[in-house]
């Protein structure tokens, strides 16, 4: 046992993006699960590790760490062989953070701000306003891929692995057209022939689309 300890659910799509990762740079790793609606992120031993209670959490051999943009670029930084995921280069780095607060600020947000309030509160309903976002999001997802084959050029970064976790569960409440947005279509299919792709986050993807899809009503 390697001693990294994944902490989360596969339906998360945080945990999918940190899940990603891990395969890629093919490390061991254990994964336990926090059921967040039976409260396991709410037991003291879990408040221990992660005061804040959100998943992932990564406990790498007693070093704890949560936010999955952090866990993702801590992980290259430490265990990759190279620096192609997270670039050393500071105007390449910086290039793909830009792309991982666009995933944690637009894209991740606009889907919570759809599926906390149903779980949590059991709201059906889908504003206008926040199926504009995810349209949004889409958007200018579809802008930054241009010709590119990833989120920032020609080279998968891990903000390729957070933004497509966020995308492939964003069609539970606003479907993604193949024929509006043409370059994320092809981006998804592209990393879907990553031989850890289905595993990783594939699977998960569908069981979080499959949970919430036609459960919420777009008004």
């Amino acid at each position: 046992m390697s001693g990294i300890v994944l902490y989360g659910l596969d339906i998360s799509p945080p945990v999918r993006s940190c899940q990603l990762t891990l395969r890629a740079l093919e490390l061991d790793y254990e994964f336990k699960e926090v059921d967040l609606l039976a409260g396991d992120h709410k037991k003291e031993e879990f408040l221990e590790k992660n005061p804040q209670h959100t998943i992932p959490l990564l406990d790498d051999n007693g070093t704890l760490i949560w936010d999955s943009h952090a866990i993702v670029c801590y992980l290259v930084d430490k265990y990759a062989k190279s620096d192609e995921l997270y670039p050393k280069d500071l105007v390449k780095r910086a290039q793909v953070n830009q792309r991982l607060y666009f995933d944690a600020s637009a894209l991740f947000m606009a889907l919570r701000n759809v599926c906390a309030p149903y779980l949590y509160d059991n709201v059906t309903e889908i504003p206008k306003e926040k199926a504009n976002n995810i349209r949004d999001g889409y958007g200018h997802l579809e802008t930054f891929l241009g010709e590119n084959s990833y989120v920032n050029g020609e080279i998968m970064t891990v903000a390729d692995f957070c933004c497509a976790a966020t995308v492939s569960s964003l069609p539970a409440f606003v479907e993604l057209d193949g024929e509006k947005y043409p370059k994320i279509t092809a981006w998804l299919e592209r990393l879907q022939e990553l031989p850890y792709y289905e595993e990783a986050n594939g699977a998960g993807a569908r069981k979080y689309v499959e949970l919430l899809k036609d459960k919420l009503t777009l008004l």
